[in-house]
């Protein structure tokens, strides 16, 4: 564990930095108690890229569509289950765009440098896997895998192919992040004991409800390829296709949606491998539309101690019933003050224990009506505010240019497989959890469950 400083007002809040290799971390202007954040871009394109998408729904097509605003990338074919996207894909990237049903059409042409996988989840592992093998790097879409029992293939895929691997969490990559883990490292809140995420949504969108398109139907769909992964063949089911995230045969519930996120900014952030107990409970509470995944879930995990980190306890929320709607947060908590963490603005507070500090803190006995001139008053914590300057293009744009950063000059990238796998496992194990209404008992080092 590092030392902590205290003063942390004058220690650390203008340092700028590279974590994670969008540009370097620095502070655009200060003000007391507030500083804006900003990104320093660095970028040589020594050559173009060229890329190809697989899973042409809402997320892969808007990966794409960030990817294509890193200078050099360019898209030159598309793979999907369904000929309504692949006419969409011509649309709007051009009639000359190759488009196929079958992936491994796409892994086998050679002018195809990378792939962005925005299937289903459980048609990440086997494409992951493919695309690695066949000299593709590849940008899989959170969580890496449908099981943990997948997740050491990707990883030896990876290991052996020596080609770039990155999970699409893609706030592990924002401003908010890097200052997060600069101010953690820096000792600002002391040793953490505690943290917490939550992650609520009340849109039917929000709540995959996705629309099924009028001309949806095994002449349009694939259905037969699309359960290849599955022990489960059932007839064809529109919405088992569109809103695949509703069912677990294909999807992997509120947790590999919404909990990967938070588990990937917070271990990104203080050097995590990840938790050793994990236990969740939840239930439908309101969609009730032949969904077979909580639409609210709570998962409560044991972090060990490290030597990056003290022990400390997390919770995390998930609520697609929240009537205050698109509330999320990642709060992390230590024994000198807190983090409020999101993908844009960091927010730290610390108890000074000072009253003497505060000009207020103490009141008048005339006003009280007491005898005791000396009674205290709560103090309010110490507060430092950093924030996105105007203009910053955001965590989607600085994971994707990372990537392709990385694909460029074969360098490391912080969320590979290894990384990927410690954050796809807690959540997928707390899918589990609730299912079994049992604790699991987790090896975050070897990556395994462990027998008790």
């Amino acid at each position: 564990m590092k030392k902590t400083r205290r003063n942390f007002l004058k220690g650390v809040g203008a340092a700028g930095i590279l974590i994670s290799g969008a540009g370097a971390l620095r502070a655009a202007e200060r003000e007391d108690n507030y500083e804006v954040l900003a990104r320093s871009e660095h970028f040589d394109p020594n050559d173009n890229i060229q890329i190809a998408l697989i899973g042409a729904g809402g997320m892969g097509t808007a990966d794409v569509g960030t990817a294509l605003t890193v200078p050099g990338v360019k898209i030159v074919a598309v793979c999907d289950l369904y000929d309504g996207r692949l006419k969409a894909a011509q649309e709007h990237w051009g009639k000359d765009l190759f488009v196929t049903r079958d992936y491994r059409e796409v892994l086998a042409r050679p002018d195809i440098d990378a792939v962005i996988i925005g299937t289903p989840d459980h048609w990440h592992k086997r494409i992951s896997v493919d695309a690695l093998l066949a000299g593709k790097s590849a940008y899989c879409e959170k969580p890496m895998i449908h099981s943990v029992d997948e997740g050491a293939e990707v990883v030896a895929a990876q290991k052996k192919s020596g080609k770039v691997f990155q999970v699409g969490s893609q706030g592990l990559s924002s401003l908010g992040n890097e200052k997060a883990k600069e101010l953690y490292e820096a000792g600002t809140i002391g040793a953490i004991n505690y943290a917490e995420g939550f992650w609520a949504r009340h849109d039917p969108i929000g709540a995959w409800q996705y629309a099924i398109p009028e001309d949806a139907s095994e002449t349009t769909v694939d259905w037969k390829r699309y359960l290849e992964p599955c022990s489960k063949k059932p007839s064809f089911d529109t919405k088992r296709f569109f809103r695949w995230r509703c069912y677990r045969d294909y999807g992997t519930g509120m947790c590999g949606d919404l909990f990967v996120h938070l588990f990937s900014s917070l271990h990104f952030i203080v050097s995590s491998t990840g938790p050793e107990k994990v236990y969740a409970s939840g239930g439908l509470r309101y969609w009730k539309d032949g969904r077979e995944v909580p639409d609210v879930l709570l998962g409560v995990f044991d972090y060990p101690e490290t030597p990056k980190h003290t022990a400390f306890n997390l919770s995390l929320r998930c609520n697609f019933v929240d009537g205050t709607s698109g509330t999320t947060y990642l709060r992390i908590v230590g024994n000198e003050g807190a983090m409020d963490v999101t993908w844009d603005d960091v927010t730290v507070y610390r108890n000074t224990g000072d009253a003497s500090k505060d000009p207020f803190a103490k009141i008048k006995a005339s006003e009280t009506g007491e005898a005791d001139a000396d009674r205290k008053r709560m103090m309010p914590p110490e507060k430092m505010v950093y924030k996105v300057e105007d203009g910053y293009k955001g965590a989607h744009y600085d994971h994707h240019f990372n990537f392709f950063n990385a694909v460029r000059n074969n360098k490391p990238i912080v969320e590979d497989a290894v990384f990927g796998f410690r954050a796809a496992a807690p959540a997928l194990l707390s899918n589990d959890s609730q299912v079994t209404d049992g604790i699991i008992h987790w090896d975050p080092a070897a990556m395994k469950i462990r027998k008790t």
